[in-house]
């Protein structure tokens, strides 16, 4: 059992709070870690479980181990469930009252277009998992806890370290971290591999890599009680002005509405003006079937958001260290397609990594792993290509041109067939092929052309 942890993974009595995950003392610790985890999220907590089962001394590193609360996380896509089931983790879905999704339901002008999820050739149980974010998130750190090797902390890393614990310098090999403990002690963990997942809010990136980030929206988050969907185990996405509105199921019980706001500026919460704006903008185009539900959740008061970020990265080799998840790579959130991409390079990462039988020769590794960054784009880029061309499609800018290919989009995704399955298939992460991407965009354009040129004028 790893140190950190409770004997197997505690269930959820109630679909409560999931208990916090013990922070580890110091008598055990070994001199020299092979691997150091930074963020216990997602990405980190996976990679801490997977490098356990395989033999190696971690230390996972996280900034707060009480549940986590965010609007955002909720629904994991069929190809992020392979990769979790291929991680050995997914009883991490289990006892979470996580809801099965099958697909999605597309609504505009009180039109609907019906995706459903890919099934043939792949095991019953794969299908997309919608939950609480922090219950999930839970259950993934009780799970790495309990791994063997595996110590779980309670820190804030604050900097990269070299030899003899110093400051990392640009030039030289990274040898783990200092981070303070609540206490507001200093310690230096020594590692033979660093791998930092802290998050889209990173504070260690930019040694890492240099970024280029946009933040093209805000999610404003509701959660509806009392209604049901209009199609239960779907994802409802509906076409709205000026942007999409997005409806899943986050339990047996409850619906998560994210409200997509454009700009990197929200009304104010303190003055009323996101509620007015939630009322008269955006709930007169809510499904009636959940309109009710949505005005009781913002009078109920607790209006969540987050800014949306997008963000590629051009990675700096650095001997020693690399970056995974969030801190990493991020998309819009409109196709719930982060988890899947966490979960990917992970499992590519621990595969890269498994034929070591150490970590000691930190040039070694780096060869190993150099490659890392290059193999994860067939998926990942598929993923966030698609993630940002939709939202900007599904958008409404007022631009007639625009709206005619916001209509092709939906009217092509409404012909079902290949036409709905090919474009499923990518966001699932179930077949995220680059050339089939290609495909469908081109497809997709012809489609648009083609609605122009009907009705021909014919000659009297």
């Amino acid at each position: 059992m790893g140190r950190g942890g409770e004997q197997g993974i505690p269930s959820i009595s109630g679909y409560d709070h999931l208990s916090e995950v013990p922070s580890a003392g110091f008598r055990n610790d070994p001199e020299v870690w092979d691997l150091v985890v930074v963020g216990a999220g997602i990405a980190g907590s996976a990679l801490a479980f997977s490098q356990g089962q395989a033999g190696r001394k971690v230390l996972l590193i996280e900034r707060d181990l009480k549940q986590p609360d965010r609007i955002i996380g909720e629904l994991l896509q069929p190809g992020g469930y392979l990769m979790l089931k291929e991680l050995g983790l997914a009883h991490c879905v289990d006892g979470i009252d996580a809801q099965k999704v099958y697909g999605y339901c597309i609504f505009k002008n009180g039109e609907r277009a019906e995706l459903l999820y890919p099934k043939e050739g792949f095991d019953a149980d794969v299908s997309g998992r919608s939950f609480t974010h922090g219950r999930f998130v839970q259950r993934l750190r009780h799970a790495a806890a309990s791994a063997p090797g595996v110590t779980v902390r309670q820190g804030t890393v604050k900097k990269l370290v070299s030899e003899q614990g110093k400051e990392w310098q640009d030039g030289q090999a990274v040898t783990g971290v200092l981070y303070k403990t609540s206490d507001n002690q200093e310690h230096v963990a020594t590692a033979n591999l660093t791998v930092v997942c802290d998050g889209m809010h990173s504070t260690l990136r930019k040694k890492l890599g240099t970024p280029d980030l946009k933040t093209p929206s805000h999610f404003v988050g509701l959660k509806l009680k009392g209604c049901s969907l209009p199609y239960s185990n779907f994802g409802h996405v509906v076409l709205a002005n000026p942007s999409p509105l997005l409806f899943y199921p986050i339990s047996s019980t409850e619906v998560r509405c994210l409200v997509d706001v454009p700009g990197d500026k929200l009304p104010s919460v303190a003055s009323g003006a996101l509620a007015a704006y939630l009322r008269e903008t955006t709930a007169p185009q809510v499904p009636e079937q959940l309109r009710a539900a949505f005005l009781a959740a913002i009078d109920a008061g607790r209006l969540r958001s987050m800014l949306n970020k997008q963000m590629t990265l051009k990675p700096l080799h650095r001997p020693g260290a690399l970056l995974l998840g969030d801190a990493f790579n991020m998309r819009h959130p409109l196709t719930g397609g982060g988890m899947t991409v966490a979960l990917s390079d992970t499992k590519l990462l621990c595969d890269m990594l498994q034929p070591l039988p150490d970590f000691k020769d930190i040039i070694a590794t780096a060869n190993q792993t150099a490659e890392f960054y290059t193999k994860r784009k067939p998926l990942s880029a598929t993923i966030n290509t698609l993630a940002n061309a939709l939202y900007k499609v599904f958008c409404y800018n007022g631009v007639a041109a625009h709206e005619e290919m916001r209509q092709a989009c939906f009217e092509y995704l409404k012909l079902g067939g290949i036409y709905s399955s090919g474009p499923i298939s990518l966001l699932s992460g179930l077949a995220p092929r680059p050339s089939l991407l290609v495909m469908h965009f081109f497809m997709v354009a012809l489609y648009g052309v083609g609605r122009l040129l009907r009705p021909r004028p014919t000659i009297k």
